[in-house]
């Protein structure tokens, strides 16, 4: 049995978040777990508000959690807090947590800030070292390595300044830029690009699927650029009956 834990905020509307990645998991065959570092007021329109877990709560759950069992992946999702990123980086190297999946989720498709400007600190010193893979979009490689990228030169450039943070491998999620959806996994000496067709309508979680299926697969011992297929080849396979929920119009994923 492959047993996995999210640690990320709560989408009450079920799309994103530590709601998304559980169904994934169970869609997946694997036994899921999960811990709310945040909450969200939230629906298909957008993120109206968030609220950080009580400090003491969420080290409490981690504690006693990881101190019974013993996942064979973690994931990270919306952490928002310096506290937060800092627990998640104690336990993980306290249980020597060997395939953990960050996705640095930095804000919301409305604009709203999911990490805090001293958190995004934090998150590169204390947690990115830790990591297996980091999976940000372009809008999050850009504020992480500081810088803007526009072309492919500038996606491996800042690819390079992300792995220098510590990280094995970097998965860079090329949906924000035109044409097809290219993703592209840096790291072990290697590239490799991933290209699915685009499809039309905007969906909601696709982030957090994906990176709750990576963590899945290499739980289940796949390397890296495998397991990054396979979860990209489950994304593929969802958003294709994904459908509207709210009234936004965003589409959800139908697992």
């Amino acid at each position: 049995m492959t047993k996995v834990l999210s640690i990320a905020g709560s989408d009450p509307s079920g799309g994103a978040g530590i709601q998304a990645d559980l169904k994934t998991f169970q869609a997946l065959g694997a036994f899921g777990m999960a811990i709310p570092a945040s909450l969200t007021a939230q629906n298909s329109k957008g993120v109206k508000a968030s609220y950080p877990v009580e400090a003491r709560a969420f080290m409490d759950q981690l504690g006693t959690l990881l101190s019974d069992v013993r996942p064979d992946g973690v994931k990270t999702g919306m952490l928002l807090m310096p506290s937060a990123v800092r627990a998640v980086a104690k336990a993980v190297k306290k249980h020597r947590i060997r395939h953990l999946v960050v996705d640095p989720v930095l804000r919301a498709s409305s604009g709203r800030m999911l990490l805090t400007r001293d958190a995004v600190q934090v998150l590169r010193k204390e947690l990115f070292p830790q990591a297996l893979l980091v999976t940000p979009n372009i809008p999050e490689a850009e504020a992480l390595a500081g810088m803007q990228i526009v072309d492919d030169q500038d996606m491996d450039y800042a690819a390079g300044k992300l792995l220098d943070m510590g990280p094995r491998y970097v998965l860079i999620k090329g949906g924000h830029r035109r044409g097809p959806a290219i993703d592209t996994l840096y790291g072990g000496g290697v590239v490799h690009s991933y290209s699915t067709e685009r499809l039309k309508g905007s969906f909601h979680g696709t982030g957090c699927v994906l990176s709750s299926a990576i963590t899945v697969f290499i739980g289940r011992g796949m390397p890296v650029d495998k397991a990054v297929e396979k979860g990209k080849q489950f994304v593929e396979k969802m958003l294709m009956k994904a459908k509207p929920v709210g009234k936004g119009g965003v589409k959800y994923f139908q697992f």
